[in-house]
């Protein structure tokens, strides 16, 4: 039985990729600062979830916990990192961007490091981050965000070269949401909305397939392509 732990698993694409590990008979383990949510979790048989809570800003206590998780299930084939914040901040206040930073580049760093060392150690498995085509850009109303995104799109090509050795055995994915209907999806005017489960549907298709950069939903690749070239 494949093994995995979901990083960030109270709500949205998390919340969802997580009912589709448990569906396709996966051990999960799930983390999560609201545990009374990752109790919620839709599948009639919850003998194979394993649930901690925890704050990846607390990095002081991350790697305990993937620790105690991985032992309780035995084992780790794949790891993702869905833990993620922004907030539109235009004043620029530091509270607010710092609190970003401290989940988005921090705490991620911390998990996604914690990963790295441990499928190097066996010598297999799967790093899966949830990034977001913001971080192709700078965005005025929400800085930190597109800038910590493109902080986690550059450190996952960076693991991808890190691990160059050890070849198709260690895969990292980085995956590149543009407006899924989440918490996230803030503003006006959005487009191209996806269903978290529509989304969550096609990450789990394209982690099968171990692609390394993934848009979803697919048709954002051409705007992700079109960021690249515009003038600002």
């Amino acid at each position: 039985m494949k093994k995995a732990i979901i990083i960030g698993a109270t709500s949205g694409i998390g919340k969802a990729l997580a009912e589709i590990l448990l569906r396709e008979n996966y051990m999960v383990g799930v983390t999560g600062r609201r545990e009374e949510l990752l109790e919620s979790l839709q599948e009639p048989d919850l003998s194979r979830a394993f649930i901690k809570k925890m704050d990846v800003q607390d990095v002081s206590a991350v790697e305990l916990i993937c620790d105690e998780l991985v032992n309780q299930m035995g084992g780790l084939d794949l790891l993702i990192i869905s833990a993620g914040i922004g907030e539109g901040n235009k004043a620029l206040n530091f509270d607010i961007e710092n609190n970003v930073i401290k989940t988005n580049i921090q705490g991620f760093t911390c998990v996604a490091d914690w990963a790295m060392r441990y499928f190097k150690n066996q010598g297999y498995g799967h790093l899966v981050n949830i990034s977001s085509i913001a971080g192709i850009r700078g965005n005025g109303i929400a800085p930190s965000y597109n800038a910590t995104k493109a902080y986690q799109i550059n450190y996952m090509e960076g693991l991808r070269l890190n691990i160059k050795e050890h070849g198709s055995r260690i895969t990292v994915t980085d995956v590149r949401p543009g407006f899924v209907d989440t918490a996230m999806a803030k503003g006006k005017s959005l487009f191209w909305v996806s269903p978290v489960q529509k989304a969550a549907d096609q990450i789990f298709e394209d982690i099968k397939r171990k692609k390394r950069v993934v848009y979803v939903t697919k048709r954002w690749k051409l705007i992700g392509i079109l960021l690249k070239i515009i003038p600002l």
